[in-house]
């Protein structure tokens, strides 16, 4: 597994609220949750996108 990079990501409370609705209906963490939608977000753009350790993949 590969090692992991953290950062500050600075939200707006109301999204933060929605961030944890959604993440709670689908049973992540916020973190897991906002992976998720990058992930989703980095596919969309490139269809060839394809992380290394095959992170993400198994919530497709």
């Amino acid at each position: 597994m590969s090692a992991k990079k953290a950062f500050v990501l600075r939200l707006d409370p109301e999204m933060l609220k929605e961030l944890e609705r959604w993440a709670a209906s689908e049973f992540r963490s916020i973190n897991g949750q906002v992976e998720y939608i990058l992930f989703e977000a980095l596919k969309k753009r490139d269809k060839n996108f394809k992380l290394k350790s095959g992170e993400g993949e198994k919530d497709e």
